[in-house]
């Protein structure tokens, strides 16, 4: 076990959920960061720009899961609540299961607690009911091929395993994932290099096949993949459907999800996951997709530096890098080059 600084001892960090985007990213990394560094914490305005303000269903799993990791003492832990106190005491290493009971995103509850697994004294096993397929999530497909290889690189051991498929609404989905602690060692992923080649899934469960060959043809055509390029993989717990497409470079894999919907037609699923592959290739120097730059701040921040190139940052990567700043002596520096940005993590100089 871990012990950390009596929260009397500490400084709280204060987060105004309000600023950025002012969404769940904010409140998944401040817990996370509390974790890793045993200060205490005190959220407000929690969601405050969303349709439904506050603490949701996977926000509070995400809550309950951080706090039984950190063995913390937790005020404001309800659901809608807009302000939250966060208290760590610990950093336990072991055997967690944790049911969102709803659709909600496993992949987001796992990216709470990662980064202080990764730092904690002993191995973890995370088991995480809910969806593992869900729009505006990372899907567990990104999560296992191309989140985990970079945390690979940078020394930590991930190993991830989809027991059981989850798609909105529905849920009912089951991830497992195995950490092994490492000295974590910043990366510098500032060019592409080649593209290796181009593979994609069309995804359908509970749902008539001919949605993924709709999908898939899309995608040869447009894409000028071969046949074997492109799999389509049924499932029989569902409905849903996922299309993803793994642009293979020597940066690494990047993946690109398009989530069917109802009353979209499968053709524009597909036509959607198309245009953001492009995009990426046509800006030939970035190493990193816009997404995988989301993720990747935090664990550079953690290994206390490093850089990539990737296309405009989003609104996430721009709010989590505040937060970062907040509790972390580092500084995340995003500048423009050309028809890519830079995005750099350094150690904050010291005073003088």
């Amino acid at each position: 076990m871990d012990e950390r600084p009596h929260s009397a001892d500490v400084r709280i960090v204060e987060i105004d959920g309000s600023t950025g985007e002012g969404g769940g990213q904010i409140v998944r990394t401040s817990l996370s960061l509390s974790l890793v560094t045993g200060r205490p914490l005190r959220l407000t305005n929690i969601r405050a720009r969303r349709d439904r303000p506050g603490l949701l269903r996977q926000h509070l799993t995400a809550v309950q899961a951080a706090a039984r990791i950190g063995a913390a003492e937790v005020d404001g832990a309800t659901p809608g609540s807009r302000a939250l106190s966060f208290h760590p005491r610990a950093l336990l290493a072991g055997h967690y299961h944790h049911a969102i009971g709803t659709a909600g995103s496993t992949t987001l509850v796992a990216q709470t607690v990662l980064p202080a697994l990764l730092v904690a004294d002993g191995e973890s096993h995370v088991t995480i009911e809910g969806g593992t397929h869900n729009p505006m999530s990372p899907s567990f497909d990104f999560l296992q091929r191309a989140f985990a290889p970079q945390l690979a690189r940078m020394g930590g051991e991930l190993r991830v395993e989809l027991e059981r498929a989850g798609f909105f609404p529905a849920g009912g989905g089951r991830i497992r994932f195995d950490v092994r602690p490492g000295r974590l060692r910043g990366i510098e992923l500032l060019d592409r290099g080649a593209v290796r080649g181009i593979t994609a899934i069309c995804l359908v469960a509970g749902l008539p096949e001919g949605i993924a060959e709709r999908e898939a043809e899309v995608l040869r055509q447009k894409l000028d993949l071969r046949r074997d390029d492109v799999r389509v993989v049924t499932l029989p717990e569902g409905p849903g459907n996922v299309c993803t497409v793994d642009v293979h470079t020597d940066a690494g894999v990047q993946v690109f999800t398009g989530f069917g919907q109802p009353r979209i037609p499968a053709e524009k699923v597909a036509a959607g996951v198309v245009r953001e592959v492009k995009a990426f290739l046509r800006a030939e120097r970035a190493a990193v997709e816009p997404h995988l730059a989301d993720q990747l701040l935090l664990p550079l921040a953690l290994a206390g530096g490093g850089a990539f190139r990737t296309l405009r940052p989003s609104s996430h990567a721009e709010t989590n890098a505040r937060v970062i700043e907040a509790f972390l002596d580092v500084s995340i520096a995003m500048r423009q080059d050309g028809t890519t940005w830079v995005i750099e993590v350094e150690p904050r100089p010291k005073a003088a």
